[in-house]
């Protein structure tokens, strides 16, 4: 019953994770299109796209938290937790938002670190425009 959770988690941090690849991936191949302007943003979308997986996915399949489904309890009177179907519905819910959590906190990063970035090459733009107009 815990491999069927393992892989259940695994496929539920993965939907998720795809969902927000796909409902961000213009936004982002725009901004980083907007800083780099080269061939090269291509490259960090894709970096960014495999981060957001990779982010979704070790937040929304928590090992370390599974982990009490197979372990022996520390103290003697204890029982090992049951995998009721409340349990299931519980671990399906928490995959969910854990999988957003992780991923929001890493756009959050992103997003912050692509407005200074925006911010410094509008500096330039407008620099270079007020040079060329004194000419």
């Amino acid at each position: 019953m815990f491999i069927t959770l393992l892989i259940v988690t695994f496929a539920i941090a993965f939907v998720v994770a795809t969902i927000v690849v796909v409902v961000f991936t213009k936004p982002i191949d725009k901004i980083l299109a907007r800083i780099i302007s080269d061939e090269i943003s291509k490259a960090w979308l894709r970096y960014l796209k495999f981060a957001i997986y990779v982010t979704g996915i070790s937040s929304g399949v928590r090992i370390w938290d599974l982990e009490k489904y197979i372990t022996k309890p520390m103290y003697e009177h204890a029982e090992i937790v049951q995998l009721t179907a409340e349990r299931w519905t519980f671990e399906v819910y928490r995959t969910i938002i854990s999988t957003l959590q992780g991923v929001a906190w890493m756009l959050l990063v992103f997003f912050v670190f692509a407005l200074i970035a925006y911010v410094i090459v509008r500096a330039f733009e407008l620099k270079r425009a007020g040079g060329e107009a004194k000419v």
